[in-house]
């Protein structure tokens, strides 16, 4: 047997040492996803380790007046100790915590917590004990799915439908023009300097604020009456509008409280719509009226089918949510807080709201967050476990597919976007979509689909529909 023969055959024998040392493990539950494991080294371990770290370093240290391998064990040891032995103690742990999750099986969730890790050294004499706590996937059953009724919104696009399409893009091309013999009328876009008070004090104002007469909100305050508040009004007029802040509102100082909002009129302007011409189809890349028409009945079907899509999924998650028993780990149903009240404050500083307001009004930004972020992992780990039983992947075509359709939406390269995604982790954020998305749509298959009437926007439902479709939302002026 040649020499590297003898090495492989010790590599491999240690190797299978290691496979088959068996530590001391302990586990109990410690609360809702969460486990307490206590380890046990024990002491002959510990030495057989240390001495097969400081017979390795040997072979290789160069020790000033010694050939490298040949330096004393009693030097090394001395010379090395303390590093060694953090060495040994690390590898001990890695090991050994390593050991305790694959063979008990345990989904952990996120970093361990150790107790008192400063503590954790190796001892001079007898064994090593630590003990650490982890979130793990919660244990659950899915519930019975052969029951569930799905409504499916059957919506018809009829021809004034269409026409209502047409008017908007003709509102699109349409021209801004200038009003000098009358009033405010409906529908009509304004210039106006605003002031928002509280007390008698000013508490917000825009200068040369963009308005449209039509229900609307200023200043975050909804105004269902707008147009009428402000019909008949010229430039130069200031109006006062009685409103009452809302709990929920961003600026501390109007939150549930009656304010007056003035306006003070600089500039009236009409939309005049745009003329189906040759020149307008052909603007939008078409030679007849009629091709243009057609092509936006395509479009509303396309936009429709996504929305009836999407609240049939959505009726799912609220059936599984409802009908599962899930205790969620506590400490990560925190940290999703911590994210959704992170995100909102972000929403919010993209508003324009100023760091400072924000930071200040982070306690009300908690409200409702933690119930938010509870709904969010309930529903990640029932999906993840539904795709798990239904034996659901996504290969590697369907992710690329999706990452094209959003490439093209963005006008940028495929593969630049899919660099981007890897590298801030959205692209695995995507795979965990779609896989949930493919096992939503597996139980659909399999549940009883019940067609209800519903019209599209603009038109009374025939029918109620819990989380039916919709075309589109309409417009909100404001400052």
């Amino acid at each position: 047997m040649t020499e590297n023969q003898t090495a492989d055959l010790a590599e491999g024998t240690q190797q299978q040492d290691e496979q088959d040392f068996q530590y001391d493990i302990r586990i109990e539950d410690a609360g809702p996803g969460s486990k307490r494991v206590t380890v046990d080294i024990p002491r002959d371990r510990i030495d057989e380790k240390l001495r097969d770290s400081f017979k390795e370093l040997r072979q290789q240290a160069a020790i000033p007046g010694f050939r490298v391998g040949h330096a004393p064990q009693k030097l090394i040891e001395k010379r090395f100790s303390s590093d060694v032995r953090d060495q040994v103690r690390g590898t001990l742990i890695r090991e050994s915590y390593e050991q305790a999750v694959e063979r008990n099986n345990l989904q952990v969730i996120g970093e361990p917590e150790f107790d008192n890790p400063d503590d954790i050294k190796l001892p001079d004499e007898g064994n090593l004990t630590y003990t650490f706590q982890v979130e793990v996937q919660p244990e659950f059953m899915i519930p019975d799915l052969t029951t569930l009724t799905v409504k499916r919104p059957k919506i018809d696009i009829k021809e004034e439908n269409i026409d209502q399409a047409m008017n908007n893009l003709r509102e699109q091309q349409g021209a801004l023009v200038p009003v000098e013999d009358r009033g405010v009328e409906p529908k009509d876009y304004l210039t106006a300097d605003v002031h928002v008070k509280v007390d008698g004090e000013i508490v917000a104002h825009q200068h040369d604020a963009q308005l449209v007469a039509r229900p609307g909100r200023i200043a975050g305050i909804e105004v269902a009456d707008l147009e009428q508040q402000l019909a008949g009004m010229r430039p130069g007029e200031t109006r006062t509008i009685k409103v009452h802040a809302p709990e929920t509102h961003p600026n501390e100082q109007m939150r549930g409280k009656d304010a007056e909002i003035e306006v003070a009129l600089k500039d009236i302007k009409r939309l005049e719509l745009a003329e189906i011409t040759p020149a307008f189809l052909a603007d939008l890349g078409f030679q007849t009226e009629d091709e243009l028409r057609q092509a936006l009945r395509e479009q509303m079907v396309q936009k429709i089918n996504e929305d009836i899509a999407t609240a049939m999924r959505e009726q799912v998650n609220r059936y599984l949510l409802d009908n599962t028993l899930l205790d969620l780990p506590q400490k990560l149903t925190g940290r999703q807080a911590d994210r959704i009240v992170s995100r909102r404050a972000v929403d919010l500083m993209m508003r324009g709201m100023p760091r400072e307001q924000v930071e200040g009004n982070i306690e009300r930004l908690r409200t409702g967050a933690a119930e938010e972020g509870a709904r969010e992992l309930k529903l990640f780990f029932i999906l993840q476990k539904l795709a798990n039983d239904m034996n659901i992947d996504v290969d590697e075509g369907e992710l690329n597919g999706r990452v094209a359709t959003m490439a093209i939406q963005r006008g940028v390269r495929p593969e630049k976007l899919k660099q981007e995604m890897s590298k801030d982790g959205s692209l695995a954020n995507l795979y965990v979509q779609l896989r949930e998305q493919k096992a939503i749509d597996r139980v659909l298959e399999q549940a009883k689909i019940e067609e209800v009437e519903v019209k599209p926007e603009g038109q009374e439902p025939q029918a109620s529909q819990e989380g039916g479709a919709s075309t589109g939302g309409e417009q909100q002026s404001g400052t």
